[in-house]
């Protein structure tokens, strides 16, 4: 492998893999796995439950002291989008824009990562520096925890983790919850004209819908945390899929609710009232759930981002993030990555070169403050 790949060089490689979120990431990993085995990286792939998908944890510097973790997520969300002006898996430098998907969330992190791997392989560190890639955080963070699970196997207690999504370098404290919760609803097809022969699947939602609208109203007046916007917890019911036709009485239906929780409440808790109203034929079933995070603003971690970001900490984001489950692991955590959220999951998504130099070299000034 090339050793000689700027940053930039990097990400147009990290963009050419359609590591489209639910899909198999194994020739990317590859990629980084050769990448960091030409700089003598020591790491670590590891499967994921569903064979074709994997984590990877690797470890610049003494592995069994304690050390900060780089984490970022490898899979972005899908491209079809009309607005694309040319093939979103082929990276495109214009006018210092480079743009592709996952350029901004958050393959332009992982490459701002790996390119300072050399730099930060010449300095004499007194804690390591790791990187962690996952897989389907764009599905609710389902891939990292397996990676979380082996933790203690890999490394020391770690003192950090600064998980790059795009804040526009601006160290973020806090991010909400969430849980996705889908309803199954079985039911009896027939003739609309013989209610009393069929059983309607959708109607048998109506219970659970109910309650969640009502709770969502109820979540307004509720914990505030100022930080948020909205202050508050939310809920909402995402979709509604049902029915084949109006004279037919539905079989099947399903709907999709999600509730985002501030720090300190459970997000799954809030969904506690859908599930006590299921009627009779409907399950619930959990999709995905990652805690809130929230990391004091006088904490290490919080000092060490400021000082080698040249920001002052934000308080909160609204969106989520693998923050919280770091955080609920047990290491300390706080968000802060080049580019702007506002440019994710959208057409012509792009990391501007500035934005991804100024990644590498907030990377690098960490190396240089665990240099002894």
């Amino acid at each position: 492998m090339t050793l000689d790949l700027s940053p930039a060089d990097l990400l147009d490689r990290l963009v050419g893999f359609p590591t489209v979120v639910g899909t198999p990431n194994g020739a990317l990993m590859a990629f980084v796995a050769d990448y960091l085995r030409a700089h003598d990286v020591p790491f670590t792939l590891l499967k994921g439950p569903e064979g074709d998908r994997y984590n990877l944890f690797a470890t610049i510097g003494d592995a069994s002291v304690p050390g900060y973790i780089l984490s970022g997520h490898v899979d972005v969300v899908p491209a079809q989008e009309p607005e694309w002006q040319a093939d979103p898996f082929v990276m495109r430098r214009v006018d210092g824009r480079l743009i592709g998907r996952g350029c901004c969330d958050m393959k332009g992190y992982v490459a701002a990562a790996l390119a300072a791997v050399p730099a930060l392989q010449k300095m004499n560190l007194s804690a390591p520096v790791h990187i962690a890639l996952s897989y389907d955080e764009e599905a609710g963070c389902r891939g990292v925890p397996h990676m979380l699970a082996a933790l203690p196997d890999l490394c020391a207690a770690p003192l950090g983790c600064i998980v790059g999504e795009p804040t526009g370098l601006v160290p973020v404290l806090a991010h909400k919850g969430k849980a996705a919760l889908r309803l199954v609803a079985a039911g009896r097809a027939g003739h609309s004209s013989r209610p009393d022969l069929g059983a309607n699947a959708i109607h048998a939602l109506l219970p659970a819908l109910l309650a969640a609208t009502t709770q969502a109203k109820a979540l307004e007046t509720g914990p505030q945390d100022t930080r948020f916007a909205p202050p508050y917890s939310s809920l909402q019911i995402g979709t509604i899929k049902g029915g084949q036709a109006i004279n037919i009485i539905p079989e099947a239906a399903q709907a999709e609710i999600e509730a985002r929780a501030i720090a300190g409440v459970d997000p799954q808790a809030l969904l506690a009232p859908v599930l006590d109203a299921l009627d009779d034929g409907v399950r619930g079933e959990w999709m995905s759930t990652y805690p809130a995070l929230a990391l004091d603003a006088d904490h290490p971690l919080a000092k060490v981002v400021a000082d080698i970001s040249g920001q002052t900490p934000l308080g909160a984001v609204s969106f989520g993030t693998e923050a919280g489950l770091f955080q609920q692991a047990g290491v300390p955590s706080i968000i802060c990555g080049p580019g702007d959220i506002a440019r994710a999951h959208r057409p012509e998504e792009y990391l501007t070169q500035d934005e991804l130099g100024g990644a590498v070299d907030m990377i690098l000034s960490l190396g240089r403050t665990l240099s002894t």
